[in-house]
């Protein structure tokens, strides 16, 4: 288990840290065994404590982020919706897998369910998020800077573009902070 901490306009303290590598460890409660890996990052704006971890488990990546008015809510705040997380995805794995497994009768599919997950502390979450609408456009080639005034003019929080510059398609977003962020993909 690799577990890194940093913070930012915070001292971490010896304490703090070991309180949130302790959160974090119980992720892989979920999964038998797997490797994890994890960054924690504290930030402390004004009043306002922000936590943020990013866990890798098994090619699964897991982020989540809280903030509140003390360090410790936050660190349980953060956890609870990784927690959350990993019930979403194994409930939906364990769901396809039982639909091939009726479909093709074979027994290694659910073989492997059991190898991921350990099923332990892990409720069946009914929610099936739904595609409700769906939106066709033309990818006009424009410069990162092109499309944050496009994104800025329609009032959308992210927008789709082709880069002229590299000919990939990207993706430009409105971070929390006011500033922009941008998606490249990587091969």
């Amino acid at each position: 288990m690799k577990i890194m901490t940093y913070g930012k306009n915070i001292d971490v303290t010896p304490a703090l840290k070991n309180y949130a590598e302790e959160k974090v460890s119980k992720i892989a409660k979920f999964f038998n065994g797997a490797p994890l890996e994890a960054h924690i990052s504290m930030q402390v704006e004004k009043d306002r404590h922000i936590v943020e971890v990013t866990a890798y488990i098994n090619g699964i990546i897991l982020r989540g982020e809280e903030e509140t008015h003390d360090m410790y809510a936050s660190i349980d705040g953060v956890i609870e919706k990784l927690e959350r997380q990993v019930r979403k995805y194994k409930t939906k794995i364990t769901r396809k897998i039982r639909e091939r497994k009726q479909e093709f009768k074979e027994e290694y599919k659910e073989e492997r369910t059991e190898e991921l997950f350990n099923d332990e502390d892990i409720e069946e979450d009914e929610f099936e998020p739904k595609i409700v609408r769906t939106k066709r456009f033309a990818i006009k080639p424009m410069d990162v800077q092109e499309a944050i005034m496009q994104m800025d003019l329609l009032g959308h929080d992210f927008f789709v573009f082709s880069n002229a510059e590299t000919e990939e398609v990207n993706v430009v977003y409105k971070r929390k902070d006011g500033n922009y962020g941008l998606i490249e993909p990587t091969f």
